[in-house]
């Protein structure tokens, strides 16, 4: 009897200790490389569904989907908790042409953008993250992790972007913010807006590991910003011929390529976009990450198949 109760004592404290080593596992990775590469979409007034312009994915407009790239440092906070900052670069996309709206279509309006955006976020992953046996005891089964994880995330980010419209006489694509399409600039109560905005981003993730080291991740997130004029389209038309006579032709042209089909939807004061509604894009990125090996200091230990 004293022998079994021995065995067993001794069985309980072996596994507790192993237990106790796998617990703080993962803080030997606490840091994560990541690239990636994906599709991003733009939510907003120009194109989209056969209705008014709305930020809601109701108005997803497949064929503007563009690409993106993405690259990224992940730090585990606790096991279940990281933080990530990336640096994501994709285009924008919007066209009037791809709705049957009869105002919109009309509108005509056009643009890509190039969108540069460096996020800091918060995830939390619902499961704990495994790769193999939760024992590594011979001849002890365990229990078998989970290889495929999911996380929620939420955050902070700041971008620059640049729209550019296409000009319906040349076919060139003009950058659009400095010609002032809506009279920006023009009048005190039309200043010009800021190419460089907050967003707060926000959305899903799934991670597979494939090894100790490497995992792939597919994510989606959405943004939402605070400006309406990331397709250059927010307020009321202004007179065209004060934008021809300040700015030139080329502005004017800019600002009101309508095809003429709505009879006085493009004089002064009418409406060109929506500001109650401000523009969102989202991002769809897969992506591989190389966990790194934390050196006693806590500091990320750069290397490879080490």
């Amino acid at each position: 009897m004293m022998k079994k109760l021995f065995l067993i004592v001794v069985a309980l404290l072996f596994i507790t200790q192993a237990e106790a080593q796998y617990s703080t596992r993962w803080k030997r990775y606490r840091y994560e490389l990541i690239a990636g590469i994906g599709a991003t979409n733009f939510l907003g007034e120009l194109g989209g569904a056969n209705r008014e312009g709305t930020d809601f994915l109701r108005d997803f407009e497949f064929s503007m989907t563009r690409p993106a790239v993405t690259i990224g440092l992940r730090y585990k906070i606790l096991e279940q908790v990281s933080a990530k900052m990336a640096l994501t670069y994709g285009v924008l996309r919007g066209d009037d042409k791809k709705t049957e709206e009869t105002y919109r279509n009309n509108r005509n309006l056009n643009f890509y953008a190039h969108l540069i955006e460096l996020s800091g976020q918060m995830e939390y992953n619902i499961i704990k993250e495994k790769v193999g046996h939760r024992y590594s005891l011979r001849r002890v089964r365990g229990l078998k992790g989970f290889k495929l994880n999911t996380y929620f995330f939420l955050g902070f980010a700041g971008y620059w972007f640049n729209t550019y419209g296409k000009n319906s006489t040349t076919g060139e694509w003009v950058a659009l913010q400095p010609l002032g399409t809506e009279g920006q600039g023009l009048v005190g109560s039309r200043e010009k807006y800021s190419r460089i905005q907050m967003a707060i981003p926000y959305g899903i993730g799934f991670k597979y590991g494939l090894d100790r080291e490497w995992s792939i991740a597919l994510e989606l997130g959405a943004r939402k910003t605070f400006t309406d004029y990331l397709d250059d389209v927010s307020t009321t038309y202004y007179d065209n011929n004060l934008i021809r006579a300040q700015s030139g032709d080329l502005a004017a042209d800019m600002a009101d390529p309508s095809l003429g089909n709505v009879p006085g939807q493009t004089t002064a004061n009418q409406q060109r976009g929506d500001p109650s509604d401000y523009d969102s894009y989202m991002f769809l990125t897969i992506s591989v990450t190389y966990k790194l090996k934390t050196t006693r200091q806590g500091l990320p230990k750069f290397g490879f198949g080490g």
